[in-house]
């Protein structure tokens, strides 16, 4: 320690400077003292984090392993937080409005694609099952599908219908069928109308995709009535054309490649029958008639006896399909 002498000493000496050398050692003064208080505060070192592991229980629930441990002494003094309301689940984002969630799961049988509620199936075998040969109806159809003769196509946006030419047959008819019959009151009754008073009116999109090798024929969408077909939407080789009573009353298209989707429209109204091809009309035909109905599939013109082989098969996807009565 300086005793008073050196300090009075100090201040005399001080004193006699001069006011410029008095400013230098002021700022040695300072910057002294900042690199003393550098030296000696340093800032506190980073605390290690430390990551807290959940411990399972047998309710599901987790535990903080060292916040149970940091809490024993000092829960006793700390007041009891209010445990937070229960919270309902959000539903899954498939199930909330606009979307966004992951994507709905693809179709799983031929009533996610087409409307069936007002059909029944007739198939090309002859089981157990109801009919000679079988005939789906509702409610049973609305969850049927069989491999091959009706099922989704890979692309799940289309149903097959497919019939062999050694298929079990109605018994007015030497040929097999994989085809809808149209309905009413959800698939209870069978439908009967009259084109002599309002509108009634098929359209299908559709694509014939397999033909027999040796009598390459497949009709895929009818008129019918009680007895017998009033029109039939027909492929004969490459030429698809409406057919009635055996004579072609109109071409719809001269060369159709196989595969080749397209959609035909059949209005029967004022004892006239209507049938467009891709939005165009190909057809009028002056026709009246009633007990009516829609037919639609594939109904193979072939069997054993034309010199297929039982398994040569026609073959129809329906991508949609759509009936109106006004």
């Amino acid at each position: 320690m300086w005793d008073k002498l050196q300090l009075k000493s100090l201040r005399a000496a001080y004193a006699g400077l001069s006011p410029k050398r008095r400013w230098v050692i002021a700022e040695s003064a300072v910057a002294i003292i900042l690199l003393i208080a550098v030296a000696v505060i340093k800032p506190p070192a980073a605390q290690p984090t430390t990551t807290h592991q959940p411990q399972q229980t047998t309710n599901n629930s987790t535990t903080d392993v060292k916040g149970a441990t940091d809490n024993k002494a000092g829960d006793k003094n700390k007041p009891e937080l209010a445990k937070p309301a229960p919270t309902k689940p959000a539903p899954p984002p498939s199930a909330l409005s606009g979307g966004g969630g992951p994507a709905a799961p693809a179709p799983s049988g031929p009533a996610n694609v087409l409307n069936l509620t007002n059909w029944e199936l007739t198939l090309p075998i002859n089981t157990a099952h109801t009919g000679s040969p079988d005939i789906i109806t509702q409610p049973e159809l609305a969850n049927y599908t069989i491999e091959p003769y009706f099922l989704l196509n890979d692309a799940k946006n289309g149903v097959v219908f497919q019939a062999h030419a050694g298929g079990a047959t109605t018994s007015n008819s030497n040929y097999p069928r994989s085809e809808l019959r149209e309905m009413t009151s959800g698939g209870k009754q069978e439908a009967s109308w009259s084109n002599s008073s309002g509108t009634h009116t098929m359209t299908i999109r559709q694509a014939i995709t397999h033909v027999p090798a040796v009598k390459p024929h497949v009709v895929a969408g009818q008129i019918h009535d009680s007895s017998d077909d009033i029109i039939e939407i027909r492929l004969e080789d490459s030429n698809l054309f409406v057919e009635s009573n055996g004579k072609n009353i109109g071409d719809l298209d001269g060369g159709y490649a196989l595969g080749t989707p397209f959609t035909v429209k059949v209005v029967a109204a004022k004892g006239h029958i209507y049938v467009s091809y891709n939005g165009e009309q190909k057809v009028d035909y002056r026709k009246k008639g009633s007990s009516w109905y829609f037919k639609a599939g594939c109904y193979t013109q072939s069997n054993p006896s034309r010199g297929d082989s039982p398994d040569a098969f026609g073959q129809v996807i329906i991508y949609d399909l759509q009936v109106s009565h006004t």
